[in-house]
């Protein structure tokens, strides 16, 4: 959820900074559906396995640690290449990146226990 909320904001302040006109706020709510579906099987699909497939000593943080600096680039490289062709590719795109940067910061936490 917190992804989807970061992509939709992201997606959107891009958007708005070409134009903005009072007509394109019901499509803000209606993207949130397809912003949550791309949300929801890219990180499902690319980051999430590496926590899953984890050895039983092998915290979050060194997971972390070892895979993300290769996910990020290899993520920068792809959004880059989408993102050369118009506002809304763009848009796409750096949400993309962004949001699966954070999302690898929040799989990447401790869990603490309080």
């Amino acid at each position: 959820m917190k992804s989807t909320l970061l992509a939709t904001i992201i997606f959107w302040l891009i958007i708005f900074t070409e134009n903005f006109e009072s007509d394109m706020i019901p499509f803000i709510l209606l993207s949130i559906i397809p912003i949550s579906i791309c949300c929801a099987i890219t990180i499902t699909t690319t980051i999430v396995p590496f926590f899953w497939l984890q050895n039983e000593g092998t915290s979050n943080s060194k997971i972390f640690k070892t895979y993300f600096p290769f996910y990020a680039i290899v993520s920068f490289g792809l959004c880059f290449y989408g993102a050369l062709e118009s506002l809304f590719t763009i848009s796409f795109f750096a949400s993309a990146f962004f949001t699966t940067m954070q999302s690898w910061v929040w799989f990447g936490r401790e869990k603490t226990t309080n």
